[in-house]
C-alpha cells in the first residue's frame, strides 16, 4: 500500500461543493461514488491525495473530489502526474483519463508513465466514443461504429487498453465497471500496489454510444458472461458452470464445461496474477465466446520510477557539500579582471 498514516473520514469528506455536471445516466456518477467509498476504506488523507486528468468528461474528476487536483491539457496528465510523484513521492497520486484522451493524442505519454512505473493509480474511463466533443469515434471505437466522424461506419481496429498496458510494460492491469459492485475491490487493490497500477473501466455514454457494454455490464442478467479473476482461484463463470482452460495443442484459451462443479477434472485453470502470459491471452479474448475478463488481470510489482530517481539522485550527491557559488562558477566561465575593465587588457 501506498505509504500514509491512515486516518478516519467518511464519503461526505471526499464531497466538493461543486455541482457535478455530467449528463443524466452518465457511468461517471457511479465511478465518481465508487472512489469516494473507496477512499475512506483506506484510511487515505484528501490533504495528501491528488487527482490529475486530461480533457474529457472524465477529466472533469478533479473538480468533484475534496483534494489536491489537476485539470491540465489534452493527454498530457500523465506527465504532470510523473512530475508531481516526483516532487513529493509521499502523494497519493491518482490520474483520471478516458480512451480517447488516454490512448489518442495521449497514447505517448501513457506509454512512458506505465513503462517507467511510477507509483499511480491510472484510471482510464472507455466509452469507446468521445463524448465531450459530440460524439466522433474513438481509439477503441469498434469496427462500424456511426458517428459524426465515421458516418458510414468505423473501419479502424480498436486499441485494447489492457493489452496496450501490458505492452508497454505496465506491472498491474486490471479491470472493471462502471455500476459494478465489485469496482471498489479492484480500486483497492490498485491502491495496495508499488507502481503504476492500469485499471480499465467501462463506462457507459448514455447519449452517444448507448449500452454499448450491455452484453456482459447489464444491471441484471449479464453476470454469465463475466469472468471475475481472483488470485489462486479458479477461472469459472456463469454461476460455476463453465470455466476457463487452456489448449495445450493450440496454447490458448478455451471454454470448458463443469458438472458438479468439479473444476479440477474439467481442466479450469487457477488464476495467478503474477503469470503475463495468461494475462495477454486473458485481455485479448473475444468477447462472445468468450466472457468479458474482469478483476485483477496481472499484478507483478518491481521497483518504481521515483525511488530509481531518489536512489540515484542521493547517489550523486554523496560526499558532496552543495553550493550554488561553485555550481554557477562551473564550466567555461572566467573572471574579468580590473585591467581589462579599464580597456588595457582581455580577460584571462
Amino acid at each position: 500500500m501506498n505509504e500514509m498514516t491512515r486516518i478516519e473520514t467518511t464519503l461526505k469528506d471526499w464531497e466538493t461543493d461543486q455541482e457535478v455536471r455530467w449528463c443524466p445516466g452518465c457511468g461517471d456518477y457511479a465511478i465518481l461514488k465508487a472512489v469516494q467509498r473507496t477512499l475512506p476504506q483506506l484510511g487515505a488523507d484528501p490533504k495528501n491525495t491528488v487527482f490529475v486528468s486530461g480533457i474529457g468528461c472524465s477529466s472533469r474528476f478533479p473538480y468533484y473530489m475534496e483534494t489536491y487536483g489537476f485539470h491540465t491539457i489534452h493527454g498530457r496528465a500523465p506527465a504532470f502526474a510523473t512530475g508531481i510523484k516526483l516532487a513529493n513521492p509521499a502523494l497519493d497520486v491518482w490520474l483520471v483519463t478516458g480512451d480517447g484522451d488516454g490512448l489518442s493524442i495521449g497514447g505517448n505519454h501513457m506509454m512512458h508513465v506505465l513503462r517507467r512505473n511510477v507509483n499511480m493509480q491510472i484510471m482510464l474511463f472507455n466509452n469507446e466514443i468521445y463524448g465531450l466533443t459530440k460524439g466522433q469515434y474513438s481509439p477503441t471505437s469498434r469496427i462500424g461504429t456511426k458517428s459524426p466522424s465515421t458516418p458510414i461506419g468505423s473501419v479502424d481496429r480498436p486499441a485494447n487498453p489492457c493489452a496496450f498496458a501490458l505492452g508497454v510494460g505496465a506491472r498491474f492491469v486490471a479491470r472493471g465497471f462502471d455500476v459494478s459492485k465489485n469496482l471498489p475491490d479492484v480500486l483497492k487493490a490498485a491502491h495496495a500496489h508499488q507502481g503504476a497500477a492500469f485499471i480499465e473501466i467501462f463506462q457507459n455514454c448514455i447519449v452517444y454510444n448507448k449500452d454499448v457494454f450491455n452484453d456482459f455490464a447489464a444491471p441484471k442478467g449479464a453476470e454469465d458472461r463475466q469472468l471475475w479473476l481472483a488470485d489462486g482461484e479458479p477461472m469459472l463463470f456463469a454461476g460455476g458452470t463453465k470455466g476457463i482452460a487452456l489448449d495445450r495443442d493450440l496454447l490458448e484459451l478455451k471454454v470448458v464445461d463443469v458438472t458438479d462443479g468439479d473444476w479440477q477434472s474439467a481442466g479450469v485453470l487457477v488464476h495467478n496474477v503474477k503469470n503475463r502470459s495468461i494475462a495477454h491471452m486473458l485481455v485479448e479474448l473475444p468477447f462472445g465466446p468468450f466472457p468479458m475478463a474482469l478483476g485483477v488481470i496481472y499484478d507483478d510489482p518491481r521497483p518504481t520510477f521515483e525511488e530509481a530517481v531518489a536512489d540515484e539522485r542521493a547517489r550523486a550527491s554523496e560526499g558532496k557539500v552543495p553550493s550554488l557559488a561553485k555550481l554557477l562558477a562551473k564550466g567555461q566561465t572566467w573572471t574579468v579582471a580590473e585591467k581589462a575593465r579599464a580597456g588595457e587588457g582581455h580577460p584571462a
